[in-house]
């Protein structure tokens, strides 16, 4: 059994993670920079960081990076992980806000349906890749769009949470929203899909930044100062493996998005008047940070809809902005971590990301 949870999701998410890295957040953050200089001015190489960026976001694109790693991870032959580009992009895109989780499960089955035949017939050639993307498209048609319902599913708790005092809704969506960033779920798919702006989307960003902030501030004797950056600026999914071997290194995180949403919704107001998508990025290339900040000056057309209106922000708007995105997160998340290494829940190396 441990061979297979090792093969299957510590290895194989492990692998997933860094395609998504490799693509999808790479992407959003050469092109959040590329839009945020174009403010300066018009400006090829600005130009080109957005288009660069655009082209690494696209949802085949992304399938296509989170398959080949995940192949990688598990052994696969040339022939499968060449083949698991046009599975992964097919099951991404088929998967919606589940693409991420599609793309794992439906990779690792086509992965090992095609290693079955690699290698074993004089015309690998054809016979690999052929057993392969028909197990891939296969897989596919049979689970990729029930995954999708499956995480939108978790759409109607978060709107049920919105119709909440805002102490219990931000509680209750930070808690939700930065639990989905860290799966193999996208969450900023479900808040562009709900529309996520406002308080709620406060309450999201909060959420997002306990996990990514939380997890690279308290792996930091493990991990030093690429963990920082690839956690604090990449995605706190990477830990997910970790997580699988010692789910309890989920908790010190969590707890801080518990804290810091209603902080966010009672204390400070803080509101996401930018794009929705934003709502579920937290500090993935600053998005969630550039979000809010743009959404004072200029609310998005969904935010607008719900009544939001350009703000001139004072020091308070600031203090809130850099105390729940980043100061609040690092500081419960490296208490309760502490807490938990004392009684021994927590080890070293528990959060070494491989």
């Amino acid at each position: 059994m441990n061979k297979y949870v090792k093969r299957y999701l510590i290895d194989a998410m492990g692998g997933m993670a860094q395609g998504l890295f490799a693509s999808l957040l790479i992407g959003t953050i050469v092109k959040t920079l590329g839009q945020q200089l174009l403010r300066l001015g018009a400006n090829p190489v600005f130009e080109f960081f957005v288009s660069a960026g655009n082209f690494a976001c696209e949802a085949h694109v992304v399938g296509a990076a989170m398959a080949v790693g995940i192949g990688y991870a598990m052994g696969a032959s040339s022939l499968v992980l060449f083949t698991l580009v046009a599975v992964g992009a097919a099951a991404n895109v088929s998967g919606g806000a589940g693409g991420p989780l599609a793309v794992l499960i439906i990779a690792v089955l086509s992965c090992e349906c095609g290693m079955l035949v690699s290698k074993k017939t004089k015309v690998d050639i054809i016979v690999t890749p052929l057993v392969t993307i028909a197990a891939g498209v296969f897989f596919t048609l049979l689970f990729a769009s029930h995954i999708g319902k499956a995480a939108y599913s978790f759409g109607n708790l978060i709107m049920w949470a919105t119709t909440l005092k805002p102490f219990l809704m931000g509680i209750l969506i930070s808690v939700i929203v930065g639990i989905l960033l860290t799966l193999p779920v996208s969450s900023a798919a479900v808040c562009a899909a709900l529309g996520l702006t406002g308080l709620a989307g406060g309450a999201a960003v909060a959420g997002c930044c306990a996990q990514m902030v939380g997890f690279a501030v308290m792996s930091f004797k493990e991990n030093s100062w690429s963990g920082i950056l690839s956690q604090g600026l990449g995605t706190s999914m990477l830990q997910m493996p970790n997580i699988v071997k010692n789910p309890r290194i989920w908790i010190p995180p969590t707890l801080a998005s518990v804290i810091t949403g209603p902080i966010a919704t009672c204390v400070f107001k803080m509101q996401m008047n930018g794009a929705a998508v934003s709502s579920g990025m937290g500090t993935c290339g600053l998005v969630g940070q550039i979000g809010i900040i743009t959404g004072w000056f200029e609310p998005s057309q969904a935010a607008v809809a719900h009544g939001a209106v350009a703000v001139l922000p004072g020091i308070f708007d600031w203090l809130g902005l850099a105390l729940v995105c980043f100061v609040l997160p690092a500081i419960f998340s490296v208490l309760f971590c502490s807490i938990l290494r004392k009684i021994g829940w927590i080890k070293d190396g528990d959060l070494f990301l491989q």
